[in-house]
């Protein structure tokens, strides 16, 4: 149990980043009390295309898990899939966002975006990019030039970040963090790595700015001993397997499933793992109505209204 948890989420900061102190929250394996109990293992073979340059499976949604996933509201995954060279454009053409957050980190090849913020740039493996719709952009995504050209092994994933009620209407913006800007820690006894894209973890902070706490962790685990990770009490914990596997008590989760916690609990513990590349997803819920309609996620169907009015009227920008 953190017993100053409560009071530290009065010190975050908005927008700024995390305001918490890792090492007020987060113990050490040799200290975890009470690991948080597997509560369900998502699995989804189904695949559909984005575009022409995304082949994704989503391997969580919030029409469905919404209140159970909170703050996040939905992951695709895409890839890894090998795409021969072209002079052509891969991606997804212009569409509107507003309510949310998308969070997009490459694992192999390179993206290139553009959004109507003036937000956009070029991120390829180990880089990141959040972007902030809030109050609605208009935007595109495509294979990096570069990456068409010569063709190759495309993966990555995208997350969906809800946003509370007060900052859906905030403005848009762009956080472009290279592989350079994101800390990596070893685990103990050799069993892995951490790159701490956001929030607090083993005694690292993340360089991404977001509007509630959470911790966004990209793991290399191989071990076949147990691994105990501390996370916050009462935070959503999700594990997403991209590849290898890992054991929890009986449940094998392989490449492209979940793994979802239930809150109680200080950490999670896993019997074993093999060649396993996997995101931690925690955060603090937001206990809030969730309304989506295609691309706009609100709290109210009105709002959602609203939203299609806006963009077909130019008041999310055009691109330029």
């Amino acid at each position: 149990m953190m017993l100053s948890m409560k009071s530290q989420m009065k010190e975050y900061v908005n927008q700024g980043g995390p305001g918490l102190n890792a090492e007020s929250f987060m113990q050490s394996r040799n200290d975890l009390k009470t690991a948080k109990k597997l509560s369900a293992v998502r699995r989804n073979a189904d695949g559909h295309w984005v575009g022409d340059g995304f082949p994704v499976r989503t391997l969580f949604s919030y029409p469905d898990l919404g209140a159970a996933l909170s703050p996040f509201l939905l992951l695709d995954y895409a890839g890894p899939m090998d795409f021969p060279p072209t002079n052509e454009r891969r991606g997804v053409g212009e569409h509107p966002h507003r309510g949310f957050e998308t969070v997009t980190i490459v694992y192999q090849g390179e993206v290139e975006h553009q959004d109507s913020s003036g937000g956009g740039g070029s991120i390829g493996p180990g880089d990141v990019q959040w972007m902030t719709a809030a109050s609605g952009v208009v935007h595109e995504e495509f294979h990096g030039r570069n990456f068409a050209r010569q063709g190759g092994i495309f993966e990555l994933v995208q997350l969906w970040v809800n946003l509370p009620a007060k900052d859906k209407m905030t403005n848009p913006r762009y956080q472009n963090i290279l592989d350079s800007q994101i800390p990596s820690v070893s685990l103990a006894n050799n069993q892995g790595s951490a790159r701490v894209i956001a929030g607090e973890f083993e005694g690292a902070s993340g360089p991404a700015k977001t509007f509630t706490p959470m911790c966004v962790v990209d793991l290399r685990l191989n071990s076949d001993q147990a691994i105990n990770l501390a996370v916050p009490e009462d935070w959503t914990t999700v594990l997403v397997v991209l590849q290898g596997t890992l054991r929890i008590g009986s449940e094998l989760v392989e490449a492209a499933e979940v793994a979802l916690f239930e809150r109680d609990g200080s950490g999670i513990s896993i019997d074993s793992a093999q060649h396993l590349t996997a995101l931690l997803l925690c955060g603090e819920a937001i206990d809030e109505a969730i309304v989506g309609g295609g691309p706009f996620v609100m709290n109210t169907s009105a709002e959602i209204q609203q939203a299609m009015l806006d963009y077909r009227n130019g008041e999310m920008g055009v691109l330029s």
